[in-house]
């Protein structure tokens, strides 16, 4: 019987592939705490000038260029070999999906950078195609012909699906989240500080559902003492040698 493994992974999965973190030592937020406005939900409704940098400065970040590293491509072997049945991430930067894992296992708890929305009708839009024309329109708008109001464009602003500071998460993120951690066999944390809630309140829901857990992360976290197993080591090295030894197990 194949082993149900859920994870939760947070921004040192990404450092590994270049991303710098946000809360770290040398974090963009710790190192410029001014930079926290480009997610500020207000400052973005309110003022076209703050919507302008939070859009050039998206596009310039890397976590827009970044690629999928070896860590995200291990998921994926996991998912492959039938054992990932979730896969929640605190990360915006879409590497789980570009790296080739399934949408239907991957829960954006704080959103997507890969996707955008008019915050006026709804009207869905790639990123990519946004960044792609941002020079010639940098606050950029609905076109979307509306047909109740005489095909007159929507003209709504269009925004990331990052959840920006004064935004809830996603719609039932949270809830299928903890429902398919406290069901699994397994729970990984991978480079997660367990700083930030709601979605740290996975680990506890796990434990106390009996789930044993790895918590994967270069520095100490609150909830070490529910882990069965603690790994220090880099992921970018650590998690392909679990993955690895865990589908051997299997077969």
């Amino acid at each position: 019987m194949s082993t149900n493994i859920a994870v939760l992974t947070g921004a040192g999965i990404s450092t590994s592939a270049g991303i710098p973190d946000f809360r770290g030592p040398n974090g963009v937020w710790t190192k410029h705490p001014d930079q926290m406005q480009v997610y500020d939900i207000d400052a973005f409704l309110s003022n076209k000038a703050a919507r302008e940098y939070s859009w050039r400065w998206q596009k310039e970040s890397p976590v827009w260029q970044a690629q999928p590293g070896v860590a995200h491509k291990a998921l994926v072997q996991l998912e492959e070999a039938g054992m990932l049945s979730l896969l929640a991430t605190q990360n915006f930067d879409a590497l789980h999906e570009k790296a080739g894992n399934s949408p239907d296992i991957i829960v954006n708890l704080h959103g997507t950078i890969g996707s955008s929305h008019c915050m006026k009708c709804g009207a869905a839009y790639q990123t990519s195609e946004i960044m792609d024309k941002l020079d010639q329109e940098p606050d950029p708008h609905c076109r979307r012909k509306l047909h109740y109001e005489g095909d007159m464009p929507c003209g709504g602003i269009i925004k990331t699906d990052v959840v920006y500071f004064g935004q809830a998460l996603p719609d039932g993120a949270m809830e299928k989240s903890i429902r398919l951690a406290t069901r699994a066999d397994q729970l990984w944390v991978i480079g997660s500080t367990l700083e930030v809630f709601p979605a740290a309140s996975i680990v506890p829901a796990a434990a106390q559902a009996g789930v044993p857990i790895t918590i994967m992360n270069m520095g100490n976290t609150q909830y070490d003492r529910l882990a069965e197993r603690l790994i220090r080591e880099p992921i970018q090295d650590a998690l392909p040698k679990l993955v690895e030894e865990t589908i051997a197990g299997q077969q």
